[in-house]
């Protein structure tokens, strides 16, 4: 099979395994079975182009040409594949946590939840390897739609509610913002396929660049620039392996891949970094950083703590692209994984107490670490990685934005970096502490209870195998570290 063959095999892999998950709907084990299988084909075949990347070779794939000079078509480059490597891995590992979650809660409709979650990581994959504008915005726009029925996935009224503002924020801001910005770079440079470099130097006025910049910060709604947040703490009344895709594998990180895609394969570095917007666009996202924090901190609900967490956590990215700089465009792209792998463990634990011990605050979670020790301890791992704490891989991300901010010049930048994670130690790190040190509340119905009760096993061994890589990150950041570095020297 031809690698642009390979490519196309990739984005569509998923799509045959929603519909064997129909077909095989009426016995679960032979679904997921089914969905898990294809899901390690998928990134045993995402894995096997980490080489030609590494290579040199950038692998191409035309599926149709809509306007002259305007294809649908796929293409992978460094960037890309890391998104592509921590989306596929990440499915395997979710649905392995879904299976013991979805049955232990007694979840309904199932077979529903697994195809749209197959359909999701193919629109995330497109995501991850379109080769030009046009396609990127074809996927993301599918992403939103098909992730739009597991937000709503329990059909209540507090589901369609979070639903509606879901999709709301999201199509309104890349209907109004973003397609309105790539209409605008083509009508301008005649082209929307990504180029090492970028291409729009001496194409417009800076002014006109810098409008266009915010255009497409604030139009990709789902890296949630604050005001445009509002979509991901409302989403969180869905399952926590929903909650787990939108944070961790697919939406989110669709969201901050765009932006430092449009940065470094659009505008260019050197572009961003001369346009008078760009700085304030940058303490927009330290804004968002601090203020995304400092809700948390108000939150009882663990998986609303865990949202605002990641709200803070995906400006580092938006910053990291701001910062237009090589330490930042790497440590950006870093913490697309480092993230992933830290917060995707969190809101497995957070679904692993749900169903194990039915406690949703942070304040009625006192002793659970005595029943509840790998889910805790796990807890404790991916909260180290959120807040940038050996031996966490989130430390060499956030050590390389910090660099970054060094290198442009802002120490301001740099102390909202530390004041984050300084909250973040708090916010986090409280919710360990209570469960391993202080004893349950009197009227807690697991006071009683002694002896180890965790979620089901597969749930807790997809914690674990979560927990184990966001330290086996921090050993050996060498692959992504790898691939971020061919982004700012092609």
């Amino acid at each position: 099979m031809s690698e642009g063959f390979v490519l196309a095999a990739i984005v569509l892999l998923p799509l045959v395994a929603g519909v064997l998950v129909l077909a095989l709907g009426r016995w679960p084990n032979a679904r997921e079975a089914a969905t898990l299988t294809v899901g390690a084909v998928t990134f045993w075949h995402v894995w096997g182009l980490r080489h030609l990347i590494l290579e040199g070779v950038r692998p191409t794939f035309e599926l149709l040409e809509v306007l002259p000079g305007v294809k649908l078509a796929l293409h992978v480059e460094p960037l890309g594949l890391l998104f592509a490597l921590v989306a596929s891995f990440l499915w395997v590992v979710t649905t392995l946590y879904a299976i013991g979650y979805m049955r232990g809660h007694h979840e309904e409709n199932q077979t529903r939840f697994f195809f749209f979650f197959a359909v999701s990581i193919s629109a995330a994959l497109g995501v991850a390897f379109s080769a030009n504008l046009f396609t990127l915005f074809a996927f993301y726009e599918v992403l939103t739609l098909c992730t739009f029925p597991l937000v709503t996935h329990h059909q209540t009224e507090e589901s369609r509610r979070a639903g509606r503002v879901y999709l709301g924020i999201l199509l309104t801001t890349s209907v109004g913002f973003q397609l309105l910005a790539i209409i605008w770079t083509w009508e301008l440079a005649g082209t929307v396929d990504f180029v090492p470099g970028g291409f729009m130097a001496g194409v417009a006025s800076p002014a006109v660049l810098s409008i266009l910049l915010v255009l497409f910060v604030f139009g990709v709604g789902k890296a949630a620039v604050m005001p445009f947040h509002r979509w991901l703490p409302a989403a969180m009344v869905a399952p926590t392996p929903v909650s787990a895709l939108l944070h961790a594998v697919a939406v989110v990180k669709a969201g901050v891949f765009t932006i430092l895609k449009v940065v470094v394969y659009v505008f260019g570095i050197d572009v961003v970094a001369s346009l008078a917007a760009t700085p304030w666009l940058a303490w927009v996202a330290a804004a968002t950083i601090i203020l995304g924090s400092l809700v948390a901190f108000t939150k009882d609900n663990l998986k609303a703590r865990l949202a605002y967490s990641t709200v803070s956590q995906l400006s580092y990215i938006v910053l990291g692209a701001l910062l237009a700089n090589a330490w930042g465009i790497i440590g950006g792209g870093m913490h697309i994984a480092m993230h992933a792998f830290g917060k995707i463990t969190l809101f497995f634990a957070a679904g692993a107490v749900l169903v194990a011990a039915h406690e949703k605050d942070i304040s009625r979670m006192h002793g659970l670490g005595r029943r509840m020790p790998i889910t805790f301890g796990a807890f404790l791992v991916g909260s180290l990685s959120i807040i940038g704490l050996p031996p966490a891989g989130g430390s060499w991300s956030k050590w390389f934005l910090g660099l970054g901010t060094l290198e442009a010049g802002q120490v301001g930048l740099l102390a909202v970096l530390m004041l984050s994670s300084l909250l973040g130690l708090v916010y986090l790190l409280e919710v360990p502490v209570k469960a391993f040190f202080f004893p349950p509340p009197p009227d807690a119905h697991h006071a009683e209870e002694e002896g180890m009760h965790e979620a089901p096993w597969t749930s807790t061994a997809a914690i674990v195998i979560t927990a184990a890589a966001t330290v086996w990150l921090f050993l050996q950041p060498d692959l992504f570290f790898d691939l971020m570095t061919l982004v700012v020297t092609p």
